[in-house]
């Protein structure tokens, strides 16, 4: 059985332990970048696409990540280890980079040294229904920040936006949201990508959301059994077309979405656990993920 367990700056404690300075940025301006991904009998799920996107979500926030990525893998297997990770348990692993603690400024001084967190504890046990059924989502009225403002590809500490959406949603009674942008075109779902079947197509939003590792992912393991999906512009008048949804995430990997609540106070009904291109998704990603398990056994963590 897992632990939940933390590693702040090299000190590992049980997760209820855990400390980080009330003066760091992280903690304060939710000035921070952070990774998640799961593991597969102790081998991490793209370890490597994951710190490509914390160095690149680093880069556009101007922060210099001074812990080098061996000295991070080093700590992530070191908390794994602590907490009892094994290989018939699969692993939830956060890390965190924050800016460090400084001055209650929002000019971050430039010699700050940047702070890691790592957290590992069990995989999130999604209900059965969520795969057997699907999930419900409905369109919120909170927008997605314009990418101009707040750049959607910096996976930031920062999840106001998000969880604005995510409470509205739970208030119509639906499992999860889905953004637009200002111009009515869909962007992402709470925490994670979204697909549609739209005109026999299989499509994800083009712009407005996290470039998901999961999603590119699924793209290739579909363009490996040459099928097809892509990524365009979807305005929310066009998901009335939609006859199938699913999302993508390191977690959730692929989930059918059961029902969506549109704008107009109209409900799209899918079928009951994805239909054919939905349960394709989850098929292909799934043999795709053991033929990567199984090139990647050295990169076990614990």
């Amino acid at each position: 059985m897992i632990t939940p367990t933390i590693n702040v700056d090299g000190v590992v404690t049980p997760a209820e332990e855990a400390r980080i300075p009330v003066l760091d940025r992280g903690f304060l301006y939710g000035d921070s970048v952070y990774e998640v991904f799961r593991t597969y009998r102790n081998i991490p799920l793209f370890l490597e696409d994951h710190f490509d996107r914390l160095e690149n979500s680093a880069r556009l926030i101007h922060m210099q990540i001074d812990q080098t990525r061996e000295q991070l893998v080093e700590a992530i297997s070191e908390t794994a280890r602590a907490a009892g990770v094994s290989p018939e348990d699969p692993a939830y692993v956060r890390f965190q980079i924050t800016r460090g603690t400084g001055q209650i400024d929002l000019y971050p001084e430039p010699d700050l040294t940047t702070r890691f967190v790592i957290i590992v504890k069990a995989l999130p046990v999604w209900a059965d229904r969520l795969y057997q059924r699907g999930v419900d989502m409905v369109v919120t009225a909170v927008r997605r920040n314009p990418s101009d403002a707040l750049d959607p590809n910096i996976k930031g500490g920062n999840y106001l936006n998000n969880i604005l959406g995510l409470s509205e949603a739970r208030q119509h009674g639906a499992d999860d949201c889905v953004m637009l942008d200002a111009s009515g075109l869909v962007t992402e779902a709470a925490n994670s990508n979204i697909w549609f079947v739209i005109a026999n197509r299989l499509v994800t939003p083009a712009t407005g959301n996290l470039k998901g590792l999961t999603k590119k992912h699924v793209h290739i393991a579909l363009k490996e059994q040459g099928l097809e999906s892509s990524e365009q512009d979807i305005h929310v008048s066009d998901l009335f077309g939609a006859t199938e949804c699913f999302v993508t995430s390191a977690t959730r990997e692929v989930m059918p979405c059961a029902t969506l609540g549109l704008p107009n106070g109209q409900t799209i009904h899918f079928p009951e656990g994805g239909g054919e291109m939905t349960r394709l998704a989850m098929e292909t990603y799934s043999a795709y993920v053991d033929r990567y398990i199984q090139a990647h056994e050295a990169e076990a963590i614990a």
